[in-house]
């Protein structure tokens, strides 16, 4: 089972970083490409606290990709689209690696293909979330008014570490858990892992 955790952790996480490193390329900005991480490279991606955390605890995050925004040819709109398309690829790879297990022909694969999928939307829907550091943050941020935006980002800026024990407690009162449960039969046909 660690060894199915550890594969999906791997899977997830090195997809989730390369696919923000190569939107970001794609709009301009050089950065990811200068520092390594428009790859598929698992070193490349790995955090030592975050991806530790995921692989032990079940909840964590990968190497952060280091991103110029003000090298956008369009900052907002590709903000909101390098950010999602992390949340995206976990989406995608999550419904690719349902199919045999909701068509029935996982058989031996069955545990590791459940953990994959598993993984992938832990990852989406925890990145999704408002709060920064995560992708839900810069995408909200982007789709409001400039004046909103600033008064958002002073809000973060002065309430950050409450926020961050906001997120702690959601993953620890299983807030989290029941999208990504719900999620996880939706796709597969099983009871949730």
């Amino acid at each position: 089972m660690f060894l199915a955790w550890l594969v999906a952790m791997t899977i997830g996480l090195t997809v989730h970083e390369f696919c923000h490193a190569k939107r970001a390329d794609m709009a301009g900005d050089r950065t990811p490409r200068l520092n390594g991480r428009v790859t598929l490279n698992p070193l490349a991606h790995y955090d030592l606290i975050g991806s530790s955390m995921l692989l032990l605890f079940g909840f964590g995050w990968g190497k952060p990709v280091p991103i110029n925004p003000l090298a956008f040819r369009h900052p907002r709109s590709d903000t909101i689209a390098v950010s999602l398309a992390g949340v995206v690829s976990n989406l995608v790879l999550a419904v690719l690696f349902a199919l045999p297990l909701r068509l029935g022909f996982a058989g031996a694969y069955t545990m590791p293909l459940a953990m994959i999928v598993y993984l992938n939307l832990i990852l989406a829907v925890f990145n999704l979330i408002p709060i920064p550091p995560l992708d839900g943050s810069h995408v909200l941020e982007m789709l409001l008014p400039v004046k909103t935006h600033r008064r958002l980002a002073q809000f973060y800026a002065r309430n950050g570490q409450w926020l961050f024990i906001a997120l702690i407690a959601l993953i620890f009162t299983g807030v989290i858990g029941l999208p990504i449960r719900l999620l996880f039969q939706l796709l597969t046909g099983l009871p949730s892992i």
